[in-house]
């Protein structure tokens, strides 16, 4: 059935639905890329782990995720995205039972890189369906919605990780999705309509699995996680972080002359690119999420293994971002609709870099009030402006028929993002082995990163400010252009 065929209206039970569904996948996606966080330093404890360790567990869970994303968008496009996303979700829960039964950090990273894979199939198709399935008049609310909904989720895991943890263990953080995934099964199967690209799957190569691309994304980001999780303990000029690094490099120059050899048949069509504000949206992703991916991952481990706190009150200490999503996103989507972009993408990461700021300062015996709760309140306002302008904004930069494959590479470039903070920021800031278990190693660490966290977001700000602007409709064929708001993007 072609797309425009499908026009659900948000009021509607099978639009309420079909959000539902896609708001609690997206959000499982999300939980398990905050919630792992808070569980670092008693995983760890428990499975006796190094930082290079807890990386890989943070890591191996974000590479295959960006690696694939792009895949599952482009695969949803051609085969169907309903099909594809029910494929995911059952991947991403049978994935997430292993990481819950996980006895050895070896068995627990292979589990995450199985996770990360499934999460790349159902990600991209939790927004593509909403993008294809709704009536252009209720899409940006629908999206606004999603952006908070799922915000809420992501903000929402290291509060929910800490209940668990205290509670049980920290296994019930991957074994929650299992009810989760039977929720969003039931509501896809029950509301959510079949949408696929026609004009790919008429094409000679629609029915082909770009296998081709899909390597050479994942071995580019293979080898640079390598390169920068294992140079703080073999050394720079190691051979095997020299080759790691090589590789990489390969691969990406090789990536590029695949896809753009392929053409629409690429897992990532290079004429998307055609579109600037496609493109500097998706550079502005990668820092907002790298500032947003080296924050999550110190600040659970300095709050609990230098101030001393247990998880729960690790979680309760960032719940203020949960509440600020929630209240504040779809506000700021119909800011930007109003607006444009370019003023909530400026705005959003200036504040967060002064929440971060503030927070650098934060020491043992600080109060959580006076000290802790304004910088986490900065940064969660800050956050609000940014993530349903730009959801929106990235998808009314392209035409509709690309929904999958540009919500799938923006996917990527936020989980990119994540995962070379990830990586790099442990190198950077000096904290190597056991590090994370000493208080004067990981405060000077702690601190370090969240300058460069602060920087990263000042520098999306920047690119904001100079090359962000309002998206533009492609008219039919001898009707004039004009701008075209972010509530009904094409």
């Amino acid at each position: 059935m072609p797309e425009s065929a499908h026009a659900l209206r948000l009021r509607s039970s099978a639009g309420r639905g079909t959000l539902v569904a896609a708001v609690f996948a997206s959000g499982m996606v999300f939980l398990d890329s905050t919630v792992v966080n808070v569980a670092l330093p008693r995983l760890g404890a428990d499975l006796d782990a190094s930082v290079a360790d807890l990386q890989w567990t943070v890591n191996g869970y974000l590479l295959t995720l960006a690696a694939f994303v792009l895949l599952g968008g482009a695969l949803g496009d051609r085969f169907g995205r309903r099909r594809i996303f029910l494929l995911g979700v059952l991947w991403f829960t049978l994935a997430s039972v292993l990481c819950g039964l996980a006895l050895r950090t070896d068995w627990l990273v292979a589990a995450r890189f199985l996770q990360g894979a499934g999460g790349a199939l159902l990600t991209p198709g939790s927004l593509s369906l909403l993008q294809a399935s709704f009536h252009p008049d209720d899409r940006a609310k629908t999206i606004g919605a999603w952006s908070g909904l799922s915000g809420v989720s992501t903000a929402l895991g290291p509060f929910i990780g800490g209940w668990l943890i205290d509670a049980l263990s920290w296994r019930w953080i991957f074994l929650l999705n299992v009810p989760l995934a039977v929720l969003v099964v039931l509501a896809t199967l029950r509301w959510v309509p079949e949408s696929r690209d026609e004009s790919v799957s008429r094409t000679r190569g629609a029915r082909r699995f770009d296998v081709a691309g899909a390597l050479l994304g994942a071995l580019g980001l293979a080898g640079v996680t390598y390169a920068l999780v294992d140079a703080p303990s073999r050394g720079l000029r190691s051979p095997a972080v020299l080759a790691a690094a090589v590789v990489a490099l390969l691969a990406a120059v090789v990536f590029v002359l695949v896809e753009r050899r392929r053409g629409e048949a690429a897992m990532l069509p290079t004429g998307l690119f055609g579109s600037r504000l496609f493109s500097v949206l998706n550079v502005f992703t990668v820092l907002v999420y790298a500032a947003l991916g080296g924050f999550t991952f110190f600040i659970a481990v300095y709050l609990q293994n230098v101030l001393g706190w247990s998880a729960l009150l690790t979680g309760l200490a960032l719940l203020p971002m949960t509440v600020l999503l929630l209240i504040g996103s779809p506000g700021a989507g119909a800011l930007s609709t109003r607006i444009g972009p370019r003023l909530p993408l400026t705005v959003g990461p200036v504040l967060a870099a002064a929440g971060l700021l503030m927070l650098r300062e934060v020491s043992p015996g600080a109060s959580y009030w006076s000290q802790v709760l304004p910088g986490v309140a900065l940064f969660g306002a800050g956050l609000t402006l940014v993530v349903a302008p730009l959801t929106a904004s990235v998808l009314a930069a392209v035409e509709d028929r690309f929904a999958g494959v540009a919500s799938g590479f923006n996917n990527a470039a936020s989980r990119v993002g994540g995962l070379l903070a990830v990586a790099a920021l442990p190198l950077l800031v000096g904290l190597t082995g056991a590090g994370y278990e000493q208080p004067a190693e990981l405060t000077a660490a702690y601190r370090g990163a969240l300058l460069w966290c602060a920087g990263l977001l000042l520098a999306g700000a920047a690119i904001a400010v100079l090359l962000v602007h309002r998206p533009v409709r492609r008219p039919p064929p001898g009707q004039p252009c004009h701008s075209m708001p972010v509530s009904t993007p094409r």
